[in-house]
């Protein structure tokens, strides 16, 4: 069977997507591995009518809400590699644990398929990832209730997270080797009461204590680190998609939400440089209807 829209990813972005072409009584399948982004984090906070509800909880009412049209299938799996074969696209699906799996067809390809974040390599940081370390200040700030907050460099771009932050609560920039301010950048981190540590970071151990190579260990509230990205599938690089270069890594080009290869459309985190849950649910719907428009003739 010829879909009208397949949509790879069902998290935010693709859910809503989703129920955009759903909503106009086209035929639609969601593939889906179930490996969100966020997925580390036990609340999910800044979107409107679900702040601080758990980011699993949110995912599942959608998908019901969603496979209650039918019109809609859900598959879960893989999306492992697409192509473009006569009228439409072709989509291999692998199975859960081996079992299930096939290829899907459709008209258009909606790639929700996210980004996977690449950490510092500090010792520790990881196995606290979405529970004491972080990477957006809307979305876990207010939870430290003004307690010490770190801000761990790992690029240029993190002097734009240590001077956001103090608004949270008293913040200490790490430097920790990734990054030295210019004089103009240290006046601007002094003149925002932020206390600058060159000595390196040897490890963060407990709940959130970073361990210097010094002998000295501070005790935070919670870590905040800017992540370099990368694609979390090889479908966009397949069908040939072109991509834009961001300060945290590449994300997918777009015109009115298609990518460069028509008849592909992206949205969330792989096709934005910076997002968090009510970004993606938005670029999602609006995604989803522009697929849509896509396919009425004479639009």
């Amino acid at each position: 069977m010829m879909l009208d829209a397949l949509v790879i990813g069902g998290s935010y972005a693709g859910l809503s997507a989703a129920l955009q072409l759903a909503r106009a009584r086209r035929r639609v399948a969601v593939v889906d591995a179930g490996q969100r982004r966020n997925r580390f984090a036990e609340a999910s906070h800044g979107f409107l009518g679900q702040d601080g509800r758990a980011p699993g909880d949110i995912v599942r009412d959608a998908k019901a809400q969603l496979l209650a049209y039918p019109n809609v299938s859900w598959h879960d799996g893989l999306a492992a590699s697409a192509r473009w074969q006569g009228e439409g696209f072709e989509v291999d699906v692998g199975g859960v644990g081996g079992v299930g799996g096939g290829t899907l067809r459709a008209r258009r390809l909606v790639l929700a398929t996210g980004v996977a974040d690449e950490l510092p390599p500090v010792e520790g940081l990881a196995q606290r990832w979405g529970r004491t370390v972080f990477h957006c200040p809307y979305c876990h700030g207010y939870e430290l209730g003004e307690g010490a907050i770190g801000v761990l460099a790992s690029s240029p771009l993190s002097m734009h997270h240590a001077l956001m932050l103090p608004d949270w609560g008293p913040t200490t920039f790490f430097l920790n080797g990734a990054f030295e301010p210019d004089a103009g950048q240290a006046q601007a981190l002094a003149a925002r009461g932020v206390r600058v540590e060159a000595v390196p970071i040897a490890c963060i151990t407990d709940e959130m204590t970073v361990a210097l190579t010094d002998g000295r260990r501070l005790p935070l509230a919670g870590l905040f680190t800017a992540t370099r990205t990368r694609m979390a599938s090889p479908l966009a690089e397949q069908l040939g998609c072109e991509f834009e270069q961001g300060p945290a890594g590449p994300y997918l080009r777009r015109t009115l939400m298609e990518t460069s290869v028509s008849g592909v459309f992206a949205c969330g985190d792989a096709a934005m440089a910076f997002a968090n849950v009510a970004i993606a649910v938005g670029d999602g719907a609006m995604t989803g209807a522009a697929a849509h428009r896509s396919l009425i003739a004479g639009l």
